[in-house]
Formats: C-alpha cells, sequence, structure tokens
C-alpha cells in the first residue's frame, strides 16, 4: 500500500519503522519543520525525519499543511492512506478525504477517554490502572473519530511518564501495521465512539510540574511519575528550584502530623520526608536548580536539610 506518514516525536518513530518493515511503500514523510534547539540554538531535525532520511523516504516539512501550495504538494504525494502519529497540525476535511482509504490515528489512550495532546500523562496523573493505543479513522474533530482497532495496557504502579510513552509507541507500532493490513483485506469495522465517555488530556505545561504540598501524597507521587522527564515535578528549597525525580508514599506514621505542608518531617540517610495535605512523601532522588539530578544520598552529603524546614516558595 502507498502511504504517506504524518509525525513528528520519538512517539511517532517506532511506527514508521514497523511500516516500513512491513514492505509498504511511503512515498512521503510529513513532519514539523526543524528548529532550533539548546544553548547554540543550533538548527535540529525531528526525530520523524531523522528516521525518513535514514531509509531515503523524501521528507515534506510545511510550517501551514493547509496552505493551497502545501495540499497541492500533498495530493502529489498519491497516496492510498494518510497515517499520523503526534503530527502536530490539525488536518482540514480537505486533507481528511484526499487519500483513498482516508487517514488513520495512532493515538495513545483507549478513546473516547482521553482525547487531546498529552493522553500519555494524564492516565498516569489521574491514577488510572490501564491505557493503550487506538487506532482511529480521523474525521474533523479532535481525536473523535470511528475506532478501528485498540489494545490495551496495564499501567505499572512505578510507571513514569517515559516508560509508558515507550510502551505505547511500541504497542502503536504493532497495532497500525495489523490495521493496515486489515484495512487492505476490508477487514476493518469501524465503532463509533461514546462522547458521554470521553475527557480530555490537554497539552501539558512547565507551570503543571509546580507541586502544591496542600495535596495529598497520592497526587503528588503521581505527578512526579507522570511528569517525567517533561515538564518534571518541582518545589523550592533556600530560593532554588529543587525538581523530584522519585519519590512514593510513606507507610509509616510520623510524629508532626499537624506540621504545615510542605514542611520537611524527617531526614534519613537517602530520603526526605514531607508532610503534604493528606499523607507524607518519600522524597529518594532530587536535582538541585543548577546541579545534576542524584539520589538523595548522594545530595545530602553536600546540603544540609533540617527537619522543620519548608519546601516551596
Amino acid at each position: 500500500m502507498k502511504i504517506v506518514y504524518m509525525g513528528t516525536p520519538d512517539y511517532a518513530v517506532e511506527a514508521l519503522r514497523a511500516i516500513i518493515g512491513a514492505g509498504h511503500q511511503i512515498t512521503a514523510v510529513v513532519t514539523q519543520p526543524d528548529k532550533p534547539k539548546g544553548r547554540g540554538k543550533e538548527m535540529q531535525m525531528t526525530p520523524v525525519k531523522i528516521c525518513a532520511l535514514q531509509h531515503g523516504i523524501p521528507v515534506f516539512q510545511p510550517v501551514k499543511l493547509r496552505t493551497p501550495e502545501a495540499v497541492e504538494t500533498l495530493r502529489g504525494f498519491e497516496a492510498d492512506v494518510f497515517v499520523v502519529a503526534a503530527f502536530g497540525q490539525i488536518l482540514t476535511e480537505e486533507i481528511l478525504s484526499m487519500p483513498r482509504y482516508g487517514c488513520l490515528n495512532i493515538h495513545a489512550s483507549l478513546l473516547p477517554k482521553y482525547r487531546g495532546a498529552a493522553p500519555i500523562q494524564r492516565v498516569i496523573l489521574d491514577g488510572e490502572k490501564e491505557t493503550g493505543v487506538t487506532i482511529m479513522q480521523m474525521d474533523k474533530g479532535v481525536d473523535t473519530g470511528d475506532m478501528l482497532l485498540r489494545s490495551v495496557l496495564p499501567i505499572d504502579e512505578k510507571e513514569t511518564g517515559d516508560s509508558l510513552h515507550d510502551k505505547l509507541a511500541k504497542e502503536g507500532a504493532k497495532l497500525i501495521v495489523e490495521a493496515l493490513r486489515k484495512l487492505e483485506a476490508g477487514e476493518l469495522v469501524p465503532e463509533k465512539q461514546n462522547d458521554e465517555e470521553s475527557c480530555y488530556a490537554k497539552r501539558l505545561h512547565k507551570s503543571m510540574g509546580k507541586i502544591d504540598w496542600r495535596q495529598n501524597a497520592a497526587v503528588i507521587e503521581r505527578m512526579v511519575r507522570g511528569l517525567n522527564s517533561w515538564p518534571g515535578t518541582y518545589t523550592f528549597l533556600h530560593g532554588k528550584t529543587l525538581k523530584i525525580w522519585e519519590s512514593e508514599i510513606a507507610e509509616e506514621k510520623m510524629e508532626a502530623e499537624k506540621a504545615p505542608a510542605g514542611t520537611v518531617v524527617k531526614v534519613e540517610e537517602d530520603a526526605l520526608y514531607i508532610r503534604t495535605g493528606d499523607g507524607i512523601l518519600k522524597i529518594t532522588q532530587v536535582q538541585l536548580e543548577g546541579k545534576k539530578r542524584m539520589e538523595v544520598q548522594a545530595f545530602l552529603r553536600g546540603y544540609q536539610i533540617q527537619a522543620g524546614e519548608m519546601l516551596g516558595e
């Protein structure tokens, strides 16, 4: 089958490789324009572009795909189907109806739940026990099209945003290859989404990672995992930003139950215990502003913290 593949970040690379490996003809890869990154502001190619060039596939990088010129370029690739994975631009109805089989999206949630830009992190933040991948027939709505295939994955108790991202990328790669095979054989059965069961996973912003110690320990612990590695979860210590990389809910009861939220109630050789709005959070890995990420044990060798001190602004 002739395919135009649309994707941009790391999440979309696994599926591109799988489609190539399955023997399909990818007539073009469409990805976001290169952007300057890092301190030197050097132009950096998207992960999907790098993969495409490694396989000799033509790359198209329109600033806006909806312009007449971009639409005509897209039409010239003469694909049977467009496959989309975290592309980053909205497709117009003209584009959606362009290929014979329309556009298939590899969405990293069990639709209709968690439509939107950040479903991977949101399921962890919300304490869900399972998630998965949905292959969807795209329509003009945001993740509202008919479901074609779904695959369910459990969420581990220690799952982070990064680890779940990698699992879902691999699962999506397997599922899209199966979907393309069934599409060609006429074996896909579309299923309408129940809008009443839907919720929206809004785009992540750096401010989301700021800890409010008045929340309960379970909520903060899920933040630490779900927002790892970006935007990260952070608080403030002695006026400096302190990122929290690893934590767990402390099981043991402690004194100072009436201490204000954000109080360091106990300091051990390898852990800090922080009072929250409900419960104690045990912190085991941190990164102070300007320093490397490290275990609390190493951090405390060079930085003194006493019980009774406060975290936060």
